[in-house]
């Protein structure tokens, strides 16, 4: 059993954390409910918030729930629970992405090397500004790949050359994004150009970000537009530092824990007092998803591309009000 009382405030807490997670085109693919009988929460995922052209095989909505998972875990551990987590628990349930049970008993569940990231969770946003020149230092990097080992995933820092050609790569995927007409609608009804609109998914447009003047990082253009030189654009960090998230295997418990590890990543980076942004274009064509680790001394399957540094902070992304995401109320106090 918990070993404090399960009220309604501190479990409206963990939900809250969850729904912070990132998510792809912020579309924030979950639902949550709370198993009266196990004491144990639901993630389920809510198939309507898939991108069919993006993200056809649903890749990246697994990544997004299990990024929701791993601060759900953050929170359970921050509020003195141990956190129990069972992926894909149910084979007659594909919706039941995992079961978080928090337990009495301590324990470690590749959280507690940096200690509590509970607060790292409500500053992470995503920044999509140009950073500085200043370098990631080395022990930034191995506590970053850190993270990611403890959630069964590897995060590897490629010397430049091979940072340039995986740019190349991105920068080809985001060309084919703006070739493709049925992409770039999907890709603009989750743009709002109305800052006075309500709204509680998606990116507001003012959330972008610049492009890149001198075409070195290919940033998204989430407006897929056909003119680029009508984009705000700045100049970019010259040499910047980019990590690719890997996994051993490719199947849909390896899509969750790679976004498990994708927000270990991030959270620890905010704790580190970095920014981050993702650059995913090139998942969405398997192809050039390949091509990510096409040298000899890259295995695994790429999951993600996160650009890292030092720079202004992203807005924070609009989220959906609690009771949108929860199937069951939950229990009163």
């Amino acid at each position: 059993m918990p070993s404090v009382p399960l009220d309604a405030a501190t479990l409206e807490a963990c939900v809250a954390a969850a729904v912070a997670a990132p998510s792809f085109f912020n579309t924030q693919p979950w639902r949550f409910r709370l198993d009266p009988d196990t004491v144990a929460f639901e993630v389920r995922v809510d198939p309507q918030r898939g991108l069919r052209h993006a993200d056809p095989a649903g890749r990246a909505l697994h990544l997004s729930v299990g990024a929701s998972v791993f601060n759900l875990r953050v929170a359970v551990s921050h509020f003195g629970w141990a956190p129990v987590v069972r992926l894909l628990p149910r084979p007659d349930e594909p919706d039941l992405l995992a079961v978080v049970r928090p337990t009495g008993a301590k324990g470690g569940h590749g959280t507690e090397h940096r200690g509590d990231l509970y607060p790292a969770i409500w500053r992470r946003h995503s920044s999509r500004f140009p950073f500085s020149a200043r370098s990631l230092p080395p022990q930034a990097r191995a506590e970053l790949a850190e993270a990611a080992h403890a959630e069964g995933a590897s995060l590897i820092f490629p010397e430049d050359a091979e940072t340039v050609r995986l740019l190349r790569v991105t920068a080809e995927a985001e060309r084919r994004n703006h070739a493709d007409a049925e992409r770039g609608t999907e890709s603009r009804r989750w743009v709002h150009r109305d800052p006075g609109a309500p709204f509680d998914v998606g990116l507001p447009r003012t959330a972008l970000g610049p492009q890149d003047a001198r075409e070195r990082i290919p940033m998204r253009d989430f407006t897929a537009a056909r003119h680029p030189e009508r984009l705000p654009a700045q100049d970019f960090e010259t040499a910047p530092a980019i990590a690719l998230l890997r996994t051993e295997h490719d199947r849909r418990t390896d899509w969750l824990r790679a976004g498990e590890a994708l927000e270990h990543v991030l959270l620890v980076a905010t704790a580190l007092g970095l920014r981050a942004s993702l650059l995913h274009q090139p998942m969405e064509w398997p192809d050039l998803r390949r091509a990510l680790s096409q040298e000899p001394h890259h295995t695994g399957h790429a999951q993600m591309l996160i650009r890292l540094g030092y720079g202004p902070e992203g807005p924070a992304g609009p989220r959906r009000a609690q009771p949108v995401v929860l199937d069951e109320q939950l229990p009163s106090g």
